[in-house]
């Protein structure tokens, strides 16, 4: 009986400590660019990575990607 009481003890000052610790700080989100993602690049003389094995390879070089653009996203209303 004790031990279930000093559990429940310990979990509301854990909880009070966790809420008295918050941040109350809210970052805005901003907007993702072009530079923000790992793309795939076309580069003349750039190293050609040797893998053995099962690997993850960020950057890729490749011969052609196609036109990448931002275009914003435009919300409008729905009526009902």
């Amino acid at each position: 009986m004790w031990n279930f009481l000093i559990q429940i003890g310990v979990a509301l000052v854990l909880s009070a400590v966790s809420y008295a610790l918050k941040s109350n700080k809210y970052d805005k989100p901003t907007a993702s660019s072009l530079d923000d993602f790992d793309i795939p690049t076309a580069e003349e003389g750039r190293v050609i990575p040797v893998v053995f094995g099962t690997v993850l390879l960020t950057g890729a070089n490749v011969v052609w990607a196609g036109d990448l653009k931002v275009t914003a996203i435009k919300k409008k209303g729905s009526k009902k």
